[in-house]
């Protein structure tokens, strides 16, 4: 009895609910999210008992599946949930699709939690870290400046083809001469915004600027005209999620080391989109 009385003991003590758990990761940066964070819970109940935990780029509905199966019940996204940037409901209160992943996952007591704005603030930044890892630049960075890369001289092109093959990228998208000569890159992950995006192709050091995403009226259009202006400029856009997912599978392999009694797997999101005559496997 004594011995049954002491196993129950040692597994009720190493129990954390997902409150707790979200406390833990949030201690163990020192850097501090702002006081608006859209690090929140987006859905569940944050007083569960955390079985396993899944970080994600953003919880799609496979994803929030593939945890239900794995027996995972804290996932851990980096973007939103609920199809906005601060998951305000408003547009969606009504709609089936937001009710139906909503109800999902209260009827399967999962807890979402968004990793965005203190997962950036940590030093060194983990996207970009990861990102150089995955692309193996790290002796090419920039000592004082972690997003600028001086690389072998390559093309344009042939840029595109490395840059896709190393982040398993099924769709890029690319503006520039195909034969123009790169030596300067900037990386700018996900949706960084316009100002970021075009002071980095401003500098005469840099011919391409590879980021996640751009509004095609921003740094698009200015890379456009650069080129129709006969400038040495050129954009890669590998797409926000490719950008991030290799950040988010470091995510995982840092809190297995915040909670070594607990199942922690990473789940990719995929991408979203896919090419004519090329439609994605089921």
């Amino acid at each position: 009895m004594a011995l049954l009385l002491f196993t129950v003991s040692a597994v009720a003590q190493q129990q954390i609910t997902a409150e707790e758990a979200i406390a833990r990761i949030r201690q163990a940066i020192p850097q501090q999210p702002p006081a608006d964070t859209v690090d929140t819970v987006k859905a569940g109940d944050p007083a569960i008992v955390v079985t396993g935990i899944v970080t994600c780029f953003t919880d799609t509905m496979e994803v929030l599946r593939q945890a239900v199966s794995l027996h995972a019940n804290l996932i851990v996204t980096h973007e939103p949930t609920f199809y906005n940037h601060r998951d305000e409901n408003t547009l969606f209160v009504s709609d089936p699709v937001y009710k139906e992943k909503l109800a999902y996952i209260q009827n399967h007591h999962l807890v979402v939690w968004r990793f965005h704005d203190q997962w950036h603030l940590r030093q060194p930044e983990p996207m970009t870290e990861a990102f150089t890892a995955a692309v193996g630049w790290q002796k090419y960075r920039h000592a004082d400046d972690p997003l600028f890369f001086t690389i072998p001289a390559t093309t344009l092109s042939q840029l595109a083809v490395d840059l896709q093959q190393k982040l398993h990228a099924r769709i890029m998208r690319i503006i520039g001469d195909p034969n123009l000569r790169i030596t300067g890159v900037a990386y700018r992950p996900g949706a960084s915004g316009e100002a970021r995006q075009i002071q980095a192709l401003e500098r005469d050091d840099v011919q391409v600027l590879v980021a996640g995403e751009s509004s095609e009226w921003e740094a698009v259009m200015y890379t456009q005209d650069a080129e129709q202006q006969h400038r040495p400029k050129a954009l890669i856009l590998v797409g926000h999620s490719t950008s991030e997912t290799d950040g988010m599978q470091t995510a995982a392999t840092w809190l297995r080391t915040l909670f070594p009694n607990l199942p922690v797997q990473y789940i990719n999101s995929g991408e979203p989109y896919w090419l004519p005559g090329h439609p994605p496997q089921p």
